[in-house]
């Protein structure tokens, strides 16, 4: 969950309340209007009750989630599950929370209040034991939903609220005998919202209180003659906006309601790209920016990239009324879309080369507005929706995003025209197809591609199709036609003067044919041709299938230490893009040189991992008998090594391990449980032993996590495991029995 960025004033009546229906019904929905302080409150009505969920609470934003589609999508990805199957969003997140205790905390859903609703109900309905809270301006109407309205905040509480906000932009601002009146009386003007009273609060930085109080009361009293009927707390939020926004500059005016189109948070360079222009300077809204920022308007975040934006949601609704009123939504929509497009295409260009992890966290960052950019495209204008969606294929393909780069993927294609866009759109649908296992799409569009590009002479199409093509038959085990296609895209590639990552991955998948051939010279020749290059340009995420590629030929080889070294080198390139088939496939050959260096507990419990982790990628091992036999036979030694039982008990921790906790025990950054106890009269594992011990020297869990460089997840966990194997109900009797132990 987001941390506080400031204190939390008064509600704790609504705090009591709202922990009180979580513990009576398993969903409870916070309504009210915008700046009510909805979201404050469910974040610590969360934090509160935390404890109560053994396996977390999460905190879901919807504000910026204009696809009704995407709901589920963005649920999954903010619980860390990726779902890069052709399987249903939904189905998946049911699956991973279906024997998990879970508290969801969904935040601002009003405007896709119809897809939300559908999720929660099946939820629900699939999850015994997950608890679900809700903000949003209207209820979900379903069955089970209890409602609580959060008012606005009462006398003393709003008092204090002004109080605490002057005075972090008015040093030794307090509320005394004189000016109590005058406080009372803008905090009534303001109707107690949260929202309103911040705004007005941080006006002190350049009025006195009698001027900011006689300002207001005129304001308000114009504004309420001309504003009838509604919700009069929706009205009163609006006034205060109103008046926050005609103190503004007109400058920052322009700038609050072109900034309105950015979904998220954005950088200073968009902001000058999108806002300025018409009498509008790109030198200028620096300056009207720090304006907004002053006056509380847009919040400033500090990112390991530089500084970011964001207008708070109500205001940001509020700037998209101005941008509407004054019929220049359209106008500012499409030079987001443009500027996001020149965006994706630079990344593009870049990405093959030092900056790729980089790239990689930047569009994490712009996410939610390359979202926004593509929603707009596909409402407005088919060939840049095509263009955008297939320009960020390094995204889709490389950084775990597959999921849902096949949703805008299959509406490019389903919309675009023939054409260059088109035959674009095909080879990257057709590569992110394969990625998941659905091997008929990938082919027949694919094919479509192939036959457009030799048609029409479109190079670089040509070589793409056949070189994915390529990639479709190798995890179809067609190793034959796969070779012949991968060769001959190779020889288009070198035709066309092409050297990228693509290329780079062509060498390495026929290194792996190679190696499922036994021919492990030429596979060992490929690959360290490909990891050369990779060298060369700084490049990382191609060269980390080609160290992937020499982990298995030194481990085909009997170069049990070499392969070992070089998968655990692979695995943290991988992680660096948090590229989930990478990751998985770099801790699958893991397993498979610690089954043949002997180690059955670490085999077993990495085999867990990627059990896991396959369900978020696609088949395990793509479905391919080459792929899955090193798996099979794997397993089976395991088995054999171990007996059933314990196999079975190593396998499932491997699968409780959060995806970070898989990679730092795949890689060793935490040592392995060892089963074998530390002495004969001792249950405990070495890892469970130290954190006995730790807690015997009273270590909280969160110390003990820190001490070991571990999850907290996983220290809880530990603890839990502890308690059970002692038969004992509190941390107490773990320090005794520890400390009669060392006696």
């Amino acid at each position: 969950m987001p941390a506080d960025t400031t204190t939390f004033v008064g509600r704790k009546h609504d705090v009591a309340e709202v922990r009180r229906l979580l513990s009576e019904s398993r969903l409870v929905t916070l309504t009210g209007v915008g700046g009510v302080g909805k979201t404050r409150l469910a974040l610590r009505a969360a934090a509160e009750t935390s404890r109560a969920f053994r396996d977390g609470v999460w905190f879901v934003e919807l504000g910026g989630v204009t696809d009704p589609e995407l709901v589920v999508h963005t649920v999954l990805e903010q619980l860390g599950v990726r779902n890069d199957t052709v399987r249903m969003h939904r189905t998946v997140l049911m699956e991973h929370l279906r024997d998990r205790q879970t508290l969801i905390v969904l935040d601002n859903c009003e405007h896709v209040v119809g897809a939300t609703a559908r999720l929660v109900d099946a939820l629900l309905r699939g999850v015994p034991s997950l608890r679900v809270l809700v903000t949003s301006r209207e209820r979900l109407g379903i069955d089970g939903e209890h409602l609580w309205q959060v008012a606005p905040l009462p006398q003393d509480p709003a008092l204090a609220l002004f109080a605490e906000r002057a005075a972090a932009v008015e040093p030794g601002f307090a509320l005394t005998a004189r000016n109590h009146a005058k406080v009372s009386q803008i905090c009534a003007l303001l109707g107690g919202i949260p929202l309103a009273i911040e705004l007005a609060a941080v006006r002190l930085r350049v009025l006195s209180l009698d001027h900011l109080s006689s300002r207001l009361d005129n304001t308000f009293r114009v504004l309420a003659d001309g504003k009838r009927g509604g919700d009069p707390r929706h009205q009163t939020l609006h006034a205060a906006v109103d008046w926050s926004f005609h103190l503004c500059t007109r400058a920052e005016q322009i700038l609050w309601a072109r900034a309105s189109v950015f979904a998220g948070t954005f950088d200073l360079e968009a902001a000058e790209r999108v806002c300025s222009g018409d009498g509008v300077a790109p030198e200028q809204v620096m300056h009207s920016l720090m304006g907004l920022v002053d006056k509380s308007v847009v919040v400033s975040e500090q990112h390991p990239s530089g500084t970011r934006f964001r207008l708070l949601e109500p205001l940001r609704q509020y700037g998209l009324e101005k941008l509407r009123d004054a019929g220049r939504e359209q106008v500012l929509r499409e030079r987001h879309r443009d500027h996001f497009i020149e965006w994706a295409e630079r990344r593009e260009k870049e990405w093959f080369g030092p900056a790729q992890p980089q790239i990689f966290s930047l569009t994490r960052l712009e996410h939610p507005n390359l979202r926004s950019a593509l929603d707009f495209c596909f409402d407005h204008d088919t060939d840049h929706c095509v263009h955008l969606a297939s320009t960020l294929w390094f995204y889709w393909a490389g950084c775990g995003m597959l999921g849902e780069g096949r949703h805008w993927l299959d509406r490019a294609v389903a919309n675009a025209k023939p054409g260059p866009l088109r035959a674009k759109a095909l080879w990257v649908n057709g590569y992110v197809s394969t990625l998941q296992g659905d091997l008929p799409a990938s082919t027949r569009m694919l094919d479509e591609c192939r036959e457009y590009a030799a048609a029409s002479g479109d190079g670089p199409a040509l070589a793409y199709a056949t070189h994915r093509l390529g990639c479709t038959h190798l995890v179809g085990d067609d190793l034959h036609l796969a070779d012949s296609l991968f060769e001959e895209a190779m020889r288009l590639y070198q035709g066309q003067g092409t050297v990228n990552s693509h290329t780079m991955l062509a060498g390495v998948e026929l290194a792996i044919s190679a190696t499922f051939q036994h021919d492990f010279a030429a596979a060992e020749r490929l690959c360290v041709e490909a990891r050369a290059v990779g060298e060369e340009h700084g490049e990382l995420w191609a060269q980390g299938y080609a160290v992937y590629g020499l982990a298995l030929c030194a481990w085909v080889s009997g170069d049990l230490v070499r392969a070992d070294r070089l998968g655990r080198e692979c695995l943290r390139m991988k992680r660096s893009f948090h590229d989930l088939l990478g990751i998985v496939l770099a801790i699958e050959v893991l397993a498979w040189i610690s089954a043949s260096q002997g180690d059955a507990v670490r085999a077993a419990t990495l085999l867990g991992a990627t059990n896991e982790i396959w369900q978020s990628v696609g088949y395990p091992m793509f479905g391919s008998r080459y792929f899955g036999a090193p798996h099979g036979e794997c397993e089976s030694a395991t088995v054999s090594a171990l007996g059933e039982h314990e196999f079975r008990e190593m396998f499932r921790k491997g699968m409780d391990l959060q995806l970070e906790d898989a990679i730092a025990f795949a890689i060793g950054e935490e040592q392995a449980e060892d089963p074998a106890p530390v002495v004969a009269l001792t249950p405990l594992t070495r890892r469970e032993q130290q954190v006995a011990d730790l807690i015997a020297g009273g270590s909280s869990n969160k110390e003990i996590a820190a001490s070991l460089v571990i999850a907290r997840r996983t220290a809880e966990g530990h603890v839990e495991r502890i308690l059970q194997k002692l038969g004992f109900t509190s941390r107490a009797q773990i320090a005794t029995w520890v400390t009669e132990r060392r006696s």
